[in-house]
């Protein structure tokens, strides 16, 4: 972790809720001081391997991209990935989703992308779904007026109840995918580690892009 530390923004703390994280450890990063230059900035929470991100910056040099994931040693192979490659325009913070408020600013971020996020089915664990309300919420937040939240999954089930809830919590659901690799969007999409297991399994991969409504719009 320590060699990766040039591409690490916020390292691993304890499991905090957002009320402790933001009395103990609120800090906005500067983020044009960080990537050294003002740019548009994209945001993949539940980064994994760093597969999707290490691509996707590279094919977009004029974007920078924020990669988030809670397990670290999950994320040093990310880090490991991007330092290897000599990608400069991806950093990593190392902490639970839900405080992100704490360290970047309202409007920050263009683009959030949510590949293959863990379902929870178990009702007991909605609050946990990373597009439930209160997560939503987050984004709404941190998403630039017409931001959009771009989601990738194999759950069928998940994916209808993501559709229902960006509804109900301000967003327009601009696209909706039910088999990725039946159309004409599989060209552009980045495979993920994950997205490679379920379709060799042959199983459909759900997509949905999801617009932030701007202030006053029906």
């Amino acid at each position: 972790m320590a060699s990766c530390s040039d591409v690490l923004l916020v390292a691993g703390r304890p499991m905090l809720n957002l009320k402790e994280a933001a009395e103990n450890f609120r800090a906005p990063i500067d983020l044009e001081e960080c990537f050294h230059r003002s740019a548009p900035v994209e945001l993949e929470i539940g980064c994994g391997l760093g597969t999707f991100i290490a691509e996707k910056a590279k094919r977009e040099p004029d974007v920078d991209f924020l990669a988030v994931e809670i397990c670290s040693n999950v994320i040093l192979t990310a880090m490991e990935r991007v330092k290897r490659e000599q990608i400069p325009n991806v950093r990593f913070l190392n902490i639970p989703a839900e405080i992100l408020p704490c360290y970047l600013k309202e409007k920050s971020v263009q683009t959030i992308y949510l590949n293959f996020s863990t379902p929870l089915p178990e009702k007991s664990r909605e609050k946990q779904r990373l597009t439930s309300s209160r997560f939503l919420q987050i984004y709404r937040n941190l998403l630039q007026d017409g931001g959009k939240i771009v989601q990738k999954t194999d759950s069928e089930e998940f994916f209808d109840y993501s559709l229902a809830r960006f509804r109900e919590t301000g967003f327009k659901i601009e696209s909706i995918t039910r088999d990725l690799h039946a159309g004409g969007l599989a060209k552009e999409n980045i495979v993920t580690e994950y997205e490679r297991n379920f379709l060799e399994k042959g199983l459909p991969i759900f997509r949905a892009v999801a617009i932030k409504k701007e202030q006053g719009e029906i």
